[in-house]
Protein backbone atom coordinates (compact mmCIF):
# COMPACT_ATOMS: atom_id res chain seq x y z
CA UNK A 1 0.00 0.00 0.00
CA UNK A 2 0.93 3.27 -0.69
CA UNK A 3 0.54 6.49 1.46
CA UNK A 4 -1.99 9.04 0.53
CA UNK A 5 -0.61 11.29 -1.46
CA UNK A 6 -2.70 14.49 -0.39
CA UNK A 7 0.42 15.85 1.52
CA UNK A 8 2.67 14.86 -1.09
CA UNK A 9 1.04 16.43 -3.39
CA UNK A 10 0.41 19.52 -1.96
CA UNK A 11 4.17 20.17 0.19
CA UNK A 12 5.67 19.89 -3.76
CA UNK A 13 4.55 22.80 -5.46
CA UNK A 14 5.20 25.52 -3.43
CA UNK A 15 5.16 29.28 -4.91
CA UNK A 16 6.89 31.76 -2.51
CA UNK A 17 8.38 35.13 -2.51
CA UNK A 18 10.92 37.04 -0.03
CA UNK A 19 10.08 40.16 0.78
CA UNK A 20 11.61 42.70 3.06
CA UNK A 21 9.37 44.90 5.51
CA UNK A 22 9.68 48.07 7.71
CA UNK A 23 7.11 49.24 9.92
CA UNK A 24 7.30 53.10 11.01
CA UNK A 25 9.49 54.47 14.06
CA UNK A 26 7.01 55.93 16.70
CA UNK A 27 7.68 60.57 16.60
CA UNK A 28 9.21 62.26 19.23
CA UNK A 29 6.81 63.58 22.67
CA UNK A 30 6.99 67.24 22.95
CA UNK A 31 8.99 69.16 25.60
CA UNK A 32 6.78 72.14 24.90
CA UNK A 33 5.95 74.30 28.23
CA UNK A 34 2.60 76.52 28.13
CA UNK A 35 2.65 79.75 27.19
CA UNK A 36 -0.42 82.49 27.29
CA UNK A 37 -0.35 86.43 27.71
CA UNK A 38 -0.89 86.13 31.67
CA UNK A 39 1.06 83.37 32.68
CA UNK A 40 4.68 83.74 31.87
CA UNK A 41 5.48 80.25 33.61
CA UNK A 42 2.74 77.59 32.39
CA UNK A 43 3.42 74.31 33.16
CA UNK A 44 4.53 71.28 30.72
CA UNK A 45 2.14 70.72 27.79
CA UNK A 46 4.11 68.87 25.20
CA UNK A 47 2.11 65.78 23.33
CA UNK A 48 2.67 62.34 22.62
CA UNK A 49 4.70 61.51 19.50
CA UNK A 50 2.31 59.37 17.33
CA UNK A 51 2.54 55.14 16.87
CA UNK A 52 4.24 54.28 13.68
CA UNK A 53 3.10 52.45 11.18
CA UNK A 54 2.29 48.23 11.02
CA UNK A 55 2.64 46.37 8.05
CA UNK A 56 -0.21 43.91 8.30
CA UNK A 57 -0.98 40.47 6.25
CA UNK A 58 -4.58 40.56 5.01
CA UNK A 59 -6.34 37.31 3.39
CA UNK A 60 -8.25 37.75 0.12
CA UNK A 61 -10.16 34.89 -1.30
CA UNK A 62 -9.90 36.50 -5.00
CA UNK A 63 -6.47 35.96 -4.90
CA UNK A 64 -4.63 32.58 -5.97
CA UNK A 65 -0.87 32.88 -6.39
CA UNK A 66 1.96 35.19 -4.86
CA UNK A 67 2.42 36.59 -8.08
CA UNK A 68 1.28 40.31 -7.60
CA UNK A 69 4.10 40.36 -4.65
CA UNK A 70 7.28 38.85 -6.92
CA UNK A 71 8.27 42.69 -7.46
CA UNK A 72 7.42 44.32 -4.39
CA UNK A 73 10.77 43.62 -2.63
CA UNK A 74 10.30 46.02 -0.04
CA UNK A 75 7.16 47.08 1.95
CA UNK A 76 7.28 50.27 4.13
CA UNK A 77 4.89 52.28 7.01
CA UNK A 78 4.96 55.49 7.64
CA UNK A 79 6.51 56.98 10.26
CA UNK A 80 4.74 58.13 13.36
CA UNK A 81 4.59 62.28 13.72
CA UNK A 82 6.22 63.71 16.40
CA UNK A 83 3.66 65.13 19.37
CA UNK A 84 2.65 69.07 19.65
CA UNK A 85 2.07 71.76 22.38
CA UNK A 86 -1.26 71.32 24.27
CA UNK A 87 -0.63 68.41 24.93
CA UNK A 88 -1.78 67.44 21.42
CA UNK A 89 -0.39 63.79 20.08
CA UNK A 90 1.49 63.21 16.75
CA UNK A 91 -0.13 61.81 13.75
CA UNK A 92 -0.09 57.68 13.51
CA UNK A 93 2.06 56.78 10.78
CA UNK A 94 0.24 54.79 7.89
CA UNK A 95 -0.23 51.58 7.76
CA UNK A 96 0.54 48.78 5.03
CA UNK A 97 -1.27 45.63 4.24
CA UNK A 98 -0.32 43.23 2.06
CA UNK A 99 -2.91 41.10 0.56
CA UNK A 100 -1.96 37.60 0.01
CA UNK A 101 -4.15 34.29 -0.73
CA UNK A 102 -5.62 31.81 1.84
CA UNK A 103 -2.91 29.06 2.89
CA UNK A 104 -0.13 31.47 2.63
CA UNK A 105 2.83 30.55 5.50
CA UNK A 106 4.65 33.48 6.90
CA UNK A 107 8.34 32.82 7.89
CA UNK A 108 11.26 34.79 9.05
CA UNK A 109 13.71 34.45 6.29
CA UNK A 110 16.63 34.43 8.63
CA UNK A 111 15.63 31.75 11.51
CA UNK A 112 13.26 29.78 8.71
CA UNK A 113 10.69 29.41 11.69
CA UNK A 114 7.34 29.89 10.34
CA UNK A 115 5.70 33.21 12.36
CA UNK A 116 1.73 32.00 11.02
CA UNK A 117 -0.30 31.24 8.52
CA UNK A 118 -3.23 32.96 6.83
CA UNK A 119 -6.09 30.65 6.54
CA UNK A 120 -9.29 32.94 6.21
CA UNK A 121 -10.53 35.81 4.05
CA UNK A 122 -10.33 39.32 5.68
CA UNK A 123 -7.82 37.96 8.22
CA UNK A 124 -5.30 40.54 9.19
CA UNK A 125 -2.16 40.12 11.22
CA UNK A 126 0.29 42.27 12.16
CA UNK A 127 3.66 41.33 10.36
CA UNK A 128 5.85 43.86 11.58
CA UNK A 129 4.53 46.70 14.61
CA UNK A 130 4.98 50.16 14.13
CA UNK A 131 7.54 52.12 17.22
CA UNK A 132 5.89 53.04 19.95
CA UNK A 133 5.52 57.20 20.13
CA UNK A 134 7.37 58.85 23.09
CA UNK A 135 5.85 60.27 25.75
CA UNK A 136 5.33 64.40 26.08
CA UNK A 137 7.12 65.95 28.60
CA UNK A 138 3.47 66.52 30.50
CA UNK A 139 3.87 62.87 31.94
CA UNK A 140 6.91 64.05 33.86
CA UNK A 141 5.85 66.66 36.04
CA UNK A 142 5.95 66.02 39.45
CA UNK A 143 5.80 68.27 42.49
CA UNK A 144 9.54 68.33 43.10
CA UNK A 145 10.06 69.04 38.92
CA UNK A 146 7.46 71.40 37.46
CA UNK A 147 9.00 72.03 34.75
CA UNK A 148 10.39 68.99 33.17
CA UNK A 149 11.89 69.79 29.61
CA UNK A 150 12.42 66.50 28.58
CA UNK A 151 10.20 64.12 26.50
CA UNK A 152 10.64 60.58 25.67
CA UNK A 153 12.31 59.89 21.90
CA UNK A 154 9.91 57.45 19.44
CA UNK A 155 10.83 54.09 19.46
CA UNK A 156 12.23 52.22 16.31
CA UNK A 157 9.78 50.01 13.99
CA UNK A 158 10.94 46.73 13.38
CA UNK A 159 12.90 45.83 9.82
CA UNK A 160 12.64 42.02 8.94
CA UNK A 161 13.24 39.74 5.74
CA UNK A 162 10.10 37.34 5.76
CA UNK A 163 9.56 34.34 2.94
CA UNK A 164 5.67 34.07 2.16
CA UNK A 165 5.26 30.31 0.62
CA UNK A 166 1.74 28.72 -0.62
CA UNK A 167 1.14 25.52 -1.58
CA UNK A 168 0.26 25.52 -4.85
CA UNK A 169 -2.46 23.07 -6.51
CA UNK A 170 -3.72 23.67 -10.25
CA UNK A 171 -6.69 25.75 -10.93
CA UNK A 172 -6.67 24.58 -14.71
CA UNK A 173 -5.78 21.09 -15.90
CA UNK A 174 -4.38 20.95 -19.71
CA UNK A 175 -5.14 17.43 -20.88
CA UNK A 176 -4.04 16.75 -24.99
CA UNK A 177 -2.20 13.88 -26.90
CA UNK A 178 1.76 14.69 -27.23
CA UNK A 179 1.27 16.40 -30.56
CA UNK A 180 -1.45 18.29 -29.25
CA UNK A 181 0.56 21.56 -28.33
CA UNK A 182 0.44 21.77 -24.63
CA UNK A 183 3.67 23.20 -23.96
CA UNK A 184 3.44 25.76 -26.46
CA UNK A 185 0.27 26.51 -25.04
CA UNK A 186 2.05 26.56 -21.52
CA UNK A 187 4.85 28.63 -22.50
CA UNK A 188 2.68 31.15 -23.96
CA UNK A 189 0.41 31.45 -21.04
CA UNK A 190 2.27 31.44 -18.21
CA UNK A 191 5.22 33.57 -16.77
CA UNK A 192 6.46 32.29 -13.45
CA UNK A 193 6.94 28.57 -12.64
CA UNK A 194 6.50 27.82 -8.77
CA UNK A 195 9.07 25.63 -7.00
CA UNK A 196 8.50 21.90 -7.62
CA UNK A 197 10.30 19.03 -5.81
CA UNK A 198 10.17 15.77 -7.24
CA UNK A 199 7.58 13.11 -6.17
CA UNK A 200 8.83 10.57 -3.39
CA UNK A 201 7.73 7.64 -6.08
CA UNK A 202 8.22 9.46 -9.46
CA UNK A 203 10.62 11.06 -11.48
CA UNK A 204 7.75 12.52 -12.47
CA UNK A 205 7.99 16.72 -12.58
CA UNK A 206 4.41 18.14 -13.87
CA UNK A 207 5.07 20.77 -16.11
CA UNK A 208 3.14 23.96 -13.75
CA UNK A 209 2.71 27.33 -14.11
CA UNK A 210 1.40 30.99 -13.21
CA UNK A 211 -0.82 32.87 -15.56
CA UNK A 212 -1.24 36.31 -14.98
CA UNK A 213 -4.66 37.89 -15.47
CA UNK A 214 -5.50 41.47 -15.05
CA UNK A 215 -5.36 43.35 -12.19
CA UNK A 216 -2.34 41.40 -10.44
CA UNK A 217 -4.91 37.83 -10.36
CA UNK A 218 -3.49 34.69 -11.07
CA UNK A 219 -4.18 31.14 -11.52
CA UNK A 220 -2.51 27.80 -12.20
CA UNK A 221 -2.52 25.78 -14.98
CA UNK A 222 -1.04 22.26 -15.40
CA UNK A 223 -0.57 19.91 -18.06
CA UNK A 224 -2.24 16.54 -16.24
CA UNK A 225 -1.24 13.61 -18.62
CA UNK A 226 2.26 14.45 -16.86
CA UNK A 227 0.77 13.65 -13.90
CA UNK A 228 -1.54 10.77 -14.98
CA UNK A 229 1.77 9.02 -16.03
CA UNK A 230 2.84 8.80 -12.47
CA UNK A 231 -0.94 8.27 -11.00
CA UNK A 232 0.01 4.19 -11.35
CA UNK A 233 2.98 4.61 -8.23
CA UNK A 234 1.16 7.19 -7.09
CA UNK A 235 -2.87 6.49 -7.21
CA UNK A 236 -4.68 9.39 -8.08
CA UNK A 237 -2.42 12.02 -7.91
CA UNK A 238 -4.40 13.88 -10.54
CA UNK A 239 -6.89 13.77 -8.43
CA UNK A 240 -5.32 15.92 -5.85
CA UNK A 241 -3.28 17.87 -7.94
CA UNK A 242 -6.64 19.53 -9.13
CA UNK A 243 -8.19 21.75 -6.10
CA UNK A 244 -11.19 19.27 -6.06
CA UNK A 245 -13.13 21.20 -3.02
CA UNK A 246 -12.38 24.96 -2.58
CA UNK A 247 -12.86 25.82 -6.19
CA UNK A 248 -13.83 24.77 -9.75
CA UNK A 249 -10.66 23.38 -11.01
CA UNK A 250 -11.32 23.31 -15.00
CA UNK A 251 -10.04 20.25 -17.15
CA UNK A 252 -9.61 21.78 -20.72
CA UNK A 253 -8.87 19.38 -23.70
CA UNK A 254 -6.41 20.63 -26.41
CA UNK A 255 -7.20 18.96 -29.63
CA UNK A 256 -5.41 20.21 -33.27
CA UNK A 257 -7.66 21.49 -35.74
CA UNK A 258 -5.57 19.08 -37.95
CA UNK A 259 -6.99 15.99 -35.92
CA UNK A 260 -8.95 13.31 -38.38
CA UNK A 261 -11.90 13.69 -36.24
CA UNK A 262 -11.55 15.65 -33.11
CA UNK A 263 -15.01 14.58 -31.22
CA UNK A 264 -13.23 10.98 -31.57
CA UNK A 265 -10.32 12.25 -29.82
CA UNK A 266 -11.99 14.36 -27.36
CA UNK A 267 -13.86 11.00 -26.53
CA UNK A 268 -10.05 9.25 -26.03
CA UNK A 269 -8.90 11.54 -23.78
CA UNK A 270 -12.22 11.39 -21.23
CA UNK A 271 -11.91 8.13 -21.65
CA UNK A 272 -8.32 7.76 -20.77
CA UNK A 273 -9.10 10.19 -17.73
CA UNK A 274 -12.04 8.38 -16.78
CA UNK A 275 -9.56 4.93 -16.51
CA UNK A 276 -7.02 6.66 -13.95
CA UNK A 277 -9.00 8.16 -11.61
CA UNK A 278 -12.98 8.80 -12.66
CA UNK A 279 -13.47 11.72 -9.91
CA UNK A 280 -11.74 13.89 -12.18
CA UNK A 281 -14.55 14.20 -14.47
CA UNK A 282 -16.57 15.86 -11.86
CA UNK A 283 -15.02 18.83 -13.18
CA UNK A 284 -16.03 21.48 -15.92
CA UNK A 285 -14.86 21.18 -19.38
CA UNK A 286 -14.09 22.96 -22.04
CA UNK A 287 -12.67 21.60 -25.58
CA UNK A 288 -9.73 23.85 -27.07
CA UNK A 289 -8.73 23.69 -30.86
CA UNK A 290 -5.03 24.66 -31.28
CA UNK A 291 -3.29 25.57 -34.33
CA UNK A 292 -6.02 27.07 -35.93
CA UNK A 293 -4.06 29.41 -37.88
CA UNK A 294 -3.76 27.03 -40.51
CA UNK A 295 -7.79 27.49 -40.78
CA UNK A 296 -9.86 30.22 -42.97
CA UNK A 297 -12.44 31.50 -41.80
CA UNK A 298 -15.08 29.57 -44.33
CA UNK A 299 -13.30 25.95 -43.11
CA UNK A 300 -13.91 27.16 -39.18
CA UNK A 301 -17.44 27.82 -40.07
CA UNK A 302 -17.77 24.50 -41.39
CA UNK A 303 -16.38 22.67 -38.86
CA UNK A 304 -18.23 25.12 -35.73
CA UNK A 305 -21.38 23.60 -37.16
CA UNK A 306 -20.02 19.68 -37.29
CA UNK A 307 -18.78 20.67 -33.23
CA UNK A 308 -21.98 22.06 -32.57
CA UNK A 309 -23.72 18.47 -33.21
CA UNK A 310 -20.73 16.59 -32.40
CA UNK A 311 -20.15 18.05 -28.76
CA UNK A 312 -24.05 18.60 -27.67
CA UNK A 313 -23.30 21.81 -25.53
CA UNK A 314 -19.66 21.29 -24.45
CA UNK A 315 -18.38 24.72 -24.39
CA UNK A 316 -15.38 25.01 -27.07
CA UNK A 317 -13.34 27.85 -29.00
CA UNK A 318 -10.48 28.36 -31.57
CA UNK A 319 -6.77 28.94 -30.43
CA UNK A 320 -3.24 29.19 -31.55
CA UNK A 321 -0.40 29.41 -29.81
CA UNK A 322 2.01 30.82 -32.35
CA UNK A 323 0.03 32.89 -33.81
CA UNK A 324 -1.39 33.99 -30.32
CA UNK A 325 -5.06 34.05 -31.55
CA UNK A 326 -7.54 34.20 -29.13
CA UNK A 327 -5.39 33.70 -26.26
CA UNK A 328 -6.70 36.70 -24.02
CA UNK A 329 -10.38 35.21 -24.50
CA UNK A 330 -9.50 31.89 -23.28
CA UNK A 331 -7.66 33.64 -20.28
CA UNK A 332 -11.15 35.80 -19.56
CA UNK A 333 -13.22 32.52 -19.91
CA UNK A 334 -10.93 30.41 -17.91
CA UNK A 335 -11.52 33.37 -15.25
CA UNK A 336 -15.77 32.85 -15.48
CA UNK A 337 -15.34 30.05 -15.38
CA UNK A 338 -13.08 29.61 -12.28
CA UNK A 339 -14.96 32.45 -10.07
CA UNK A 340 -18.45 31.67 -11.12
Amino acid sequence: MHPEPKNMTEGNFVDYVKIYVSSGKGGRGSTHLHREKFIEKGGPDGGDGGRGGHVYLVGNKGLWTLFHLKFARHIKAGHGGDGGSDRSTGADGEDKFIEVPLGTVVRDKETNEILFEITEDGEKRILAQGGKGGLGNWHFRSSTNQTPRYAQPGLLGVEMDVVLELKVLADVGLVGFPNAGKSTLLSVLTSAKPKIADYPFTTLKPNLGIVAYRDFQSFVIADIPGIIEGAAEGKGLGHYFLRHIERNSILLFLVPADAPDIKKEYEILVDELRRYNPEILDKERMIMISKCDMLDEELKAEMKKQLDKDLKGIPYMFISSVAQQGLVELKDRLWKMLND
